[in-house]
């Protein structure tokens, strides 16, 4: 079973209370409870975290390398602020599913640029705790396609590994 990192930046430990008419009410163990029954139902493991610190967000990202399939991501504010945790995605090299539970293109100019997106698969924003159900749906999609490209080139790699068979005269 594939394991899937799914981090929470700043601020989502406070939600179901913070600004629910932006975020809604539910908590993040809510959000957690349905990610990780999506996760269950496509074959997947979740290991789910929030922190406020940029710094732990980093040595996750880290630590995911030679662990997990691929990394969901809610940097919260420092999507827009962080480049060190987009060399962090960079450097990992897994597949990354960017997440916000707003849509963040209807808010605040400042919140329209991420410094996560160039080193994400996709981002899916705007559906509240339901972004994070699809974000699995589409990381269990990018671990897909990956497994069966991983499969054909070692296929290939294989067939093209193999002796060739001389022709007796």
């Amino acid at each position: 079973m594939d394991s899937v990192l799914v981090l929470n930046g700043p601020n989502l430990n406070l939600l179901g209370t913070r600004e629910p008419d932006i975020y809604g009410s539910e908590t993040l163990d809510d959000i957690r409870a349905k990610t990780e029954e999506r996760a269950a139902g496509r074959g997947l493991s979740v290991d789910f975290r929030q922190s406020n610190a940029e710094h732990e967000l980093i040595g996750w990202i880290q630590e995911a390398k030679g662990q997990a399939a691929g990394i969901i991501l809610n940097a919260g504010a420092f999507t827009h602020t962080s480049l060190a945790i987009a060399d962090a995605l960079a450097a990992v090299a897994l597949p990354v599913v960017e997440v916000h539970l707003s849509n963040i293109y209807r808010r605040e100019h400042f919140r329209h640029h991420s410094h996560i997106s160039r080193q994400a698969e996709g981002v899916i924003c705007g559906f509240g705790s339901e972004s994070y159900v699809l974000a699995v749906d589409a990381m269990a999609h990018v671990l897909g396609r990956n497994g069966k490209t991983r499969k054909a080139s070692a296929a290939k790699a294989t067939r093209a590994a193999r002796p060739t068979k001389k022709k007796r005269s």
